[in-house]
C-alpha cells in the first residue's frame, strides 16, 4: 500500500497536486478539509464546532480528526494507497497516525512538501476566495495568521519525516506539470524502496 504525505501551507498547491497522484497512482484522497467542510455543509455539530475553528484560522481537535482518517481507512480496506493533504499538521498528529496505520497494518511511505515565499500564498489565497466563499480565504490578516501557523507549529512536523528519511521539499512554484514530475520522481522511488523490502524479507527467511 503506498502512503503518501503532501504537506506544504495554505495555497501551496496541495489540492491540484493531489488530484494529479490520485489518477496516477490510484490512490483514494484523504483531505481533512474536505472532510471538515462536509460537515459543515450538513450542520451538524462538528461541523459547526469546525467552522468557527476554520474561520479563526485555528485547528481542528487531533482526536475529531484521527477518527475521521480511521473510518475512511476502514471504509477503503482495498484501497492501493491513500493520500494525506492537509495531514498531520503537528508532530503529535503524525505520531498518532503513525500509530492508527500501524493498526491498518501500513505506513507512511513518503512526505512531499510544496515550499511557496507567503507573498505568493496570499496573492493565490486571495485569489481563490473570489469565486471559493471561504471566508479564511478572503481576509489577508487570517491568511497569513495561517501561514505563520504553518510556520511555526506545522513546519516542525518535516523534522519528524526527515529523522525516518521519508522527508523531500520541492519547489511549488512554477508550472503544475513540472511540478507534478518531481513529485512523481520522489514517490516512485520511495515505491521501488518499499517494493524491495518484502522481498529482501523473504530472502532473509528463504536463507
Amino acid at each position: 500500500m503506498l502512503n503518501i504525505v503532501l504537506f506544504g501551507p495554505p495555497g501551496a498547491g496541495k489540492g491540484t497536486q493531489s488530484q494529479k497522484l490520485i489518477a496516477h497512482y490510484h490512490l483514494v484522497h484523504l483531505s481533512t478539509g474536505d472532510l471538515l467542510r462536509a460537515q459543515i455543509a450538513q450542520g451538524t455539530e462538528l461541523g459547526l464546532r469546525a467552522k468557527k475553528l476554520m474561520d479563526e484560522g485555528l485547528l481542528v481537535p487531533d482526536e475529531v480528526v484521527i477518527g475521521m482518517i480511521d473510518s475512511a481507512l476502514s471504509a477503503n480496506e482495498e484501497a492501493a494507497g491513500f493520500i494525506f493533504d492537509g495531514f498531520p499538521r503537528t508532530v503529535p498528529q503524525a505520531e498518532s497516525l503513525d500509530r492508527l496505520l500501524a493498526q491498518h497494518r501500513a505506513q507512511i511511505g513518503c512526505m512531499v512538501a510544496l515550499e511557496v515565499k507567503e507573498e505568493e500564498l496570499v496573492t493565490r489565497l486571495l485569489e481563490r476566495g473570489k469565486t471559493s466563499n471561504r471566508p479564511d480565504d478572503q481576509d489577508e490578516t487570517k491568511i497569513r495568521r495561517r501561514v505563520t501557523v504553518y510556520n511555526t507549529e506545522t513546519a516542525q512536523v518535516a523534522g519528524y519525516y526527515a529523522a525516518q528519511h521519508k522527508f523531500h521539499a520541492l519547489n511549488g512554484t512554477g508550472a503544475i506539470d513540472d511540478i507534478f514530475g518531481q513529485v512523481c520522481a520522489v514517490i516512485d522511488q520511495h515505491r521501488a524502496a518499499l517494493d524491495e523490502a518484502p522481498a529482501a524479507a523473504t530472502e532473509e527467511v528463504q536463507a
